[in-house]
């Protein structure tokens, strides 16, 4: 099965990432998706969709300012 995932905007509230580390966020973070992907595959439920406007997570706990622990 192949999956593109676009992520237009990611919100991430009371994180205070400089613009400069923000690419290290998206490399982290999409290497996270994929390792995530490939050890437990895609939830049945957003199979039946090919869109999802948006999807809410659960909070996390993160203290800190490293973007690639973030991701």
């Amino acid at each position: 099965m192949k999956i593109q995932m676009n992520i237009e905007r990611l919100i991430l509230d009371g994180i205070d990432l400089p613009a400069s580390q923000r690419p290290f966020l998206q490399v982290a973070l999409e290497a996270e998706l994929t390792r995530l992907l490939n050890e437990g595959g895609l939830n049945p439920a957003l199979t039946s969709s090919s869109r999802l406007p948006s999807l809410r997570v659960q909070p996390l706990n993160y203290s800190g300012n490293n973007p690639t622990q973030l991701g």
